[in-house]
C-alpha cells in the first residue's frame, strides 16, 4: 500500500460530522418507517382478534385500552405522521426546492413539529368523540 493510499480517509460517518437537525430528522424518517411495521403488526392483531370473536376482541381491546397500549399507540400515530411530512419533506426536496439554508431549516422544523401537533390533534379529536 502506497502512503497516499494508508492517509485516506474512511466514508464519513456520524463521528466525522456533527448533528444537525435535517440529518437527525433525516434518521427519525428511516426509524419511524421501520416503527410503522411493528405498528402494522398491531394493527393486524386487533383485526384478527376482532375476527376471532368475542373472548379475543375483549382482550384485543384491554391491552389497546391500557395505559401502556394507549402510549403505543399514540407512538404509532406520531411515527405515522411523521413519517408522512418527513416523505413530503423529501419529495420537495427531490424536485429542488427549499435546498437553501433557512428554507431548508424551517421544513425540518415544521416537520418535527406537524408530526407532533397532527397525533395530538387526532387523539383530541378521538377524545371528544368518545
Amino acid at each position: 500500500m502506497s502512503e497516499v493510499e494508508q492517509r485516506r480517509p474512511l466514508s464519513p460517518h456520524l463521528q466525522v460530522y456533527r448533528p444537525m437537525l435535517t440529518m437527525m430528522m433525516s434518521i427519525m424518517h428511516r426509524i419511524t418507517g421501520a416503527a410503522l411495521y411493528a405498528g402494522t403488526l398491531l394493527l393486524v392483531y386487533y383485526l384478527v382478534a376482532a375476527a376471532n370473536g368475542p373472548a379475543s376482541f375483549a382482550t384485543a381491546s384491554w391491552l389497546f385500552g391500557s395505559i401502556i397500549g394507549q402510549i403505543v399507540l399514540f407512538g404509532f400515530t406520531w411515527a405515522l405522521f411523521n413519517h408522512l411530512l418527513g416523505g413530503i419533506r423529501h419529495a420537495i426536496w427531490d424536485t429542488g426546492y427549499a435546498m437553501d439554508h433557512p428554507a431548508r431549516e424551517y421544513l425540518v422544523q415544521a416537520t418535527a413539529i406537524g408530526g407532533i401537533a397532527l397525533a395530538v390533534i387526532v387523539w383530541a379529536f378521538a377524545y371528544m368523540m368518545r
